[in-house]
């Protein structure tokens, strides 16, 4: 079930009425319905993959009250790690086992008709590179002693499937989000504009945007061979702006749900494409993954280990390489993170050696946001690309510098909303979106008419119904 879809508009106030007749004190019923729509909309996609979201909130429900309850060290360490080869697990043969088994046999240069070189049509769950790392670092969480396990099948249940971020993140805390289904929730009139205020902004980034870039970027990318070097470029700034809408409209329109129902979620981008330096776009774009990444395999990876340029180098490619991995099953992926590894050393040595000697970069600030945007754009190739080859061959045409002579017909396709929308964030970079806290500045009048020239906005001009991006992931 999209958000953007006809299905979502009827399951959302549906839920809504329901949830708020049964009232905040009967804390345990709201839970329940809670549970019972987000099975709903998780198994509207595939509903053979809900016992996989169900096994997997057992094991690791079960597995934090055992770490919890042991007084033997050995004992927790095995429970982790049963946890953690379940989730990983279930990830890899999903995700990962076709990719793994194909490049081998390439690798090895085995006949694809080989019986060791066996592949199955396995489908890819939605949303489970988000849940499986969400629940897991529950577990983690509760080994390291961090949180204490809940004793409550049920709030736990709707911690992991909770639907409004279920799909797409951002990947949630246990101690931000679950202790929040315990908490009696009252209507709140004014968290429920802002919810509503909040999802309409994320389906205009969404529907107006994205999808819109998206006939763009489709064009440019189904043959590269026909445009030169500066159509080439526009087609990934196209692209990045596409995958931010798409991505970042989608946290926007799950923040705003669950606020609907009186629940907070995690900000999960903070205008990325305004970003310094190589590590700041990490802070400000999927925050929570980029967190996730940092507490649970960067942070650990250096623990008790020397901290010079060789292990910081080592943990940084790492972990982005692994960043690279998690996004998909392919190279190109690979190479993504890889790139990102190295742009993150490079910017360590540089801020070492800058510390080391008491210099400053003397780098004006619209010139570091310039080439930051510049690396992103031109490493995000890989995210857009499906092979290697293609990829290399689109930055070598970029390159090359050679003249344009369809510029124009590219510059002409639907783009008027997009330097609305930067202009918005940009003035308004203050807020958790643009439209917060329109009813302190604006006549009621004037907001209704401005909701109004959205909507139109969404009905007149949304492109092509298109799945959200990382819905792959």
């Amino acid at each position: 079930m999209l958000f953007n879809s006809f299905e979502f508009a009827l399951f959302l106030p549906i839920i809504f009425l329901l949830y708020w007749i049964i009232g905040g004190q009967n804390i345990r019923w709201q839970n329940v319905l809670i549970l019972i729509g987000s099975y709903f909309f998780y198994g509207a996609w595939d509903s053979r993959f809900l016992i996989l979201i169900l096994l997997s909130s057992l094991i690791d429900y079960y597995a934090g009250i055992i770490i919890d309850k042991s007084s033997s060290h050995l004992k927790k360490k095995i429970i982790l790690w049963l946890s953690i080869v379940w989730n990983l697990g279930v990830l890899f043969i999903f995700k990962y086992y076709n990719f793994f088994i194909e490049s081998l046999g390439q690798l090895l240069e085995l006949d694809p008709q080989s019986s060791l070189y066996t592949s199955f049509q396995i489908i890819l769950p939605v949303g489970l590179s988000f849940y499986t790392f969400q629940t897991l670092s529950y577990t983690i969480d509760v080994y390291r002693g961090k949180i204490k396990p809940t004793h409550k099948l049920l709030e736990f249940l709707c911690f992991v499937s909770f639907f409004p971020q279920l799909v797409a993140g951002p990947i949630e805390r246990a101690s931000f989000l679950l202790p929040q289904f315990f908490k009696e929730r009252k209507f709140d009139t004014l968290l429920a504009k802002e919810g509503l205020r909040q999802v309409l902004w994320g389906l205009f980034k969404k529907m107006v945007i994205a999808d819109n870039l998206a006939l763009a970027v489709n064009e440019i990318f189904a043959n590269p061979e026909s445009f030169q070097s500066l159509e080439l470029f526009y087609g990934l700034v196209l692209f990045y702006f596409q995958i931010y809408c798409d991505f970042s409209g989608y946290a926007d329109v799950a923040i705003g749900t669950a606020k609907l129902l009186g629940f907070r979620l995690s900000i999960n981008f903070n205008l990325p494409h305004f970003a310094e330096s190589i590590p700041d776009f990490w802070r400000k774009w999927n925050i929570t993954l980029s967190r996730w990444f940092r507490d649970y395999v960067h942070i650990p990876l250096l623990k008790n280990r020397k901290r010079n340029i060789y292990t910081n180098s080592a943990g940084l490619f790492v972990t982005f390489f692994l960043i690279g991995l998690w996004h998909g099953a392919n190279w190109t992926f690979i190479a993504f993170g890889v790139i990102h590894a190295a742009y993150m050393i490079g910017n360590r040595i540089k801020t070492d050696y800058l510390r080391a000697n008491k210099l400053k970069t003397g780098t004006p600030r619209v010139l570091s946001i310039g080439i930051t945007f510049i690396l992103v754009v031109l490493s995000i190739v890989f995210f857009r690309a499906p092979t290697i080859s293609i990829a290399w061959n689109i930055l070598s045409r970029i390159f090359s510098m050679l003249p344009d002579n369809d510029f124009e017909t590219l510059i002409g396709m639907n783009l008027l909303f997009l330097p609305l929308m930067l202009l918005l964030e940009l003035v308004l970079r203050n807020k958790e979106y643009p439209f917060q806290n329109l009813q302190m500045h604006i006549p009621k009048i004037g907001r209704w008419c401005i909701y109004y020239i959205f909507v139109y906005f969404i009905l007149r001009y949304g492109g092509p119904k298109e799945s959200f991006i990382y819905f792959q992931f």
